[in-house]
């Protein structure tokens, strides 16, 4: 399994924007699918955006879909969430999470994961 650590939370107001940032410890993180899930307080964690192991193809939940963008660097090891117009309801714990057996495909559920990192706490004020 690869190791994965977030970073990039924080507090921001409504309507600005944040990035995280997760990276990868290992050689092989070309090999894996990304994505990032976002757990809030008293709900189940939910996804939020994935992408392919050669980074051509992303895919978000209806929730996140034209703010967030999801990117990676795979000569930096690191996945990225860029997220604009931060809304309240944004507020949650961040994972990022890393799947190897999938191929050069996308995935959404969060069973499909077999790493995870520590997750990075995201805040937005009204």
């Amino acid at each position: 399994q690869v190791q994965l650590v977030e970073s990039g939370g924080g507090l921001v107001q409504a309507g600005g924007s944040l990035r995280l940032s997760c990276a990868a410890s290992g050689r092989t993180f070309s090999s894996y699918a990304m994505g990032w899930f976002r757990q809030a307080p008293g709900k189940e964690r939910e996804f939020i955006a994935a992408i392919n192991r050669s980074g051509g193809y992303t895919y978000y939940a209806d929730s996140v879909k034209g703010r967030f963008g999801i990117s990676r660097d795979n000569a930096k090891n690191t996945v990225y969430l860029q997220m604009n117009s931060l809304k309240p309801e944004d507020t949650a714990v961040y994972y990022c999470a890393g799947n190897i057996t999938g191929g050069n495909t996308i995935k959404v559920k969060e069973d499909e994961y077999d790493s995870w990192g520590q997750g990075t706490q995201v805040t937005v004020s009204s």
